[in-house]
């Protein structure tokens, strides 16, 4: 339900309109061009092209999948009941459905909540396996490490942290012993390995070859790598301190900050599924640590084993303290999710920053933290709603409104290029490039611009100033007085060119 809930509260984020508009160029194109250097795989644009097929062009169809993911990915926590203790499994899944951030973010139309879930898989799968060894487990597996692949080229952090956890837990059993230390016997054979294989790697195939229409993008799967290593150790403007994510969970996840404590206690669990989920959580949380570019939606694919050693507290706790220990916990998750509705629905388009200012008092510098809304990152403002409610509004009235003439006269205008997406006579212009006839029915236009196009405009105009999105600067709304004239009753044009004067 919170995720469900008032869907499209806030408008499109920046990499919403970028994912919306590369799901438009497979509608022309016929199949989803894979590019090394976008760093995300193909799936999730062919979900979406499958989502908008059925429910059109709009921000529910867009954010569905994602929301559908995020449910999938607290079902799965209830299922690690299979591998650890119940109540800790459902304690890690109360968590998950009450986080701020795996709510956020799974209302968010990215690519992270699919990295989430399929690393769940297959983490899931590879504990199956050494606990009973079935052919299901191996399905789950191979499944999620396929679907990883497809997702985001950050699976090579999942899968290495996964890979160096696996001997630590083990070899931690050697000190302190833990139930079903031992490998279970396997319940395949190689004919199963090999039909999960051939199914995965039918689905790269398939996926990143452009459903075989683009063949070079089954080498540029390779190429990925040596754009993301670049872009990982310089930020692109996305650089932040080692500390960054402790700040985030300290903000907003309390129970995963208990989770990250309790790992220290991992020694303690005897459940070896639970120490293993403990070692892979600090594991990822350091390696993301170090890595300098840092976007706040990766948190939910970083901290979601910190969730179970939170829960795991039931299994460490002496039984006497037992009863003091869930009241802790309760507040933690009650403070979770306090945090969750203020985010979600009321500053979910708000972006404030707290900015640590050693001149300042720590009570004011504390309160200026919580304060601060960090998740709400590059979050389009609802500024666009200016340009965008009364256009929607007169094409949803009148189709032949979807042929009004448009200039968008700024860099970076997403998600208007998606947004806009069904008006064919609007242009994109930055820099030098302008426009032959710079009338129109609406402009959008950057600072720097305003005096050259007031220069050339002949028209009237309505204007209202216009912030895209945060570091960008204000841009001038031009609305033609006589397509806009019913939205603004009673008011004087704001602008009115020399041939109207």
């Amino acid at each position: 339900v919170l995720r469900l809930l008032f869907l499209g509260i806030k408008p499109p984020h920046f990499d919403e309109g970028i994912n919306g508009w590369f799901v438009d160029q497979m509608v022309k194109d016929g199949f989803y061009r894979y590019d090394p250097t976008n760093y995300h795989g193909p799936l999730h644009f062919y979900i979406l092209f499958l989502s908008q097929t059925l429910f059109g062009r709009n921000l529910y169809a867009l954010r569905l999948p994602v929301v559908l993911a995020s449910i999938g990915s607290v079902w799965l926590a209830l299922k690690y009941d299979r591998l650890i203790p119940r109540p800790v499994a459902r304690l890690a899944a109360l968590a998950m459905a009450m986080s701020p951030g795996f709510i956020f973010y799974g209302r968010y139309s990215i690519h992270e909540a699919w990295l989430l879930l399929f690393s769940m898989m297959f983490i899931f799968g590879l504990l199956g396996l050494w606990r009973e060894g079935t052919l299901n487990y191996l399905w789950f597996t191979g499944m999620g490490f396929t679907g990883m692949i497809l997702t985001k080229e950050t699976y090579i952090i999942h899968l290495g942290c996964a890979l160096i956890a696996l001997p630590l837990a083990y070899i931690s059993t050697l000190i302190f012993p833990a139930e079903g230390s031992g490998p279970a016997p396997q319940k395949w054979n190689s004919i199963d390995l090999a039909v999960v294989c051939l199914t995965g790697i039918g689905a790269i195939v398939f996926f990143y070859s452009g459903t075989f229409f683009h063949w070079s993008g089954l080498k540029d799967l390779f190429k990925t790598f040596h754009a993301w290593f670049e872009t990982g150790s310089s930020g692109h403007g996305h650089e932040k301190r080692w500390y960054y994510w402790l700040n985030l969970i300290a903000r907003y996840e309390w129970p995963a900050c208990a989770g990250l404590i309790l790992c220290a206690f991992s020694f303690r669990f005897r459940n070896l599924s639970l120490r293993f989920l403990a070692i892979l959580g600090v594991g990822t949380f350091a390696a993301y640590s170090i890595i300098a570019y840092k976007t706040p939606w990766c948190v939910i694919s970083i901290i979601w084993p910190l969730l179970f050693t939170f829960g795991a507290f039931i299994v460490v706790v002496p039984r006497a303290r037992l009863v003091l220990s869930s009241i802790i916990a309760s507040i933690l998750l009650l403070v979770s999710f306090g945090y969750a509705i203020s985010l979600n629905y009321f500053h979910c388009s708000s972006f404030i920053e707290a900015n640590w200012d050693s001149n300042r008092s720590l009570t004011t510098n504390l309160r200026e933290f919580f304060k601060s809304e960090p998740y709400v990152y590059v979050q389009t403002y609802n500024d666009i709603y200016k340009l965008t409610t009364p256009l929607l509004k007169l094409a949803h009235a009148d189709p032949r409104f979807y042929h009004l003439v448009g200039h968008i006269m700024r860099p970076s205008p997403y998600p208007l290029p998606w947004i806009l997406g069904d008006f064919p006579l609007v242009g994109y212009y930055e820099h030098d490039n302008n426009p032959p006839d710079f009338d129109a029915d609406f402009l959008l236009v950057e600072e720097s611009k305003i005096p050259l196009v007031e220069q050339k405009l002949r028209d009237t105009y309505y204007t209202e100033p216009l912030t895209v999105r945060p570091y960008q600067d204000t841009s001038r709304l031009y609305l033609r007085v006589s397509v806009f004239q019913k939205f603004f009753p009673g008011r004087l044009p704001d602008f009115i060119g020399p041939g109207k004067q």
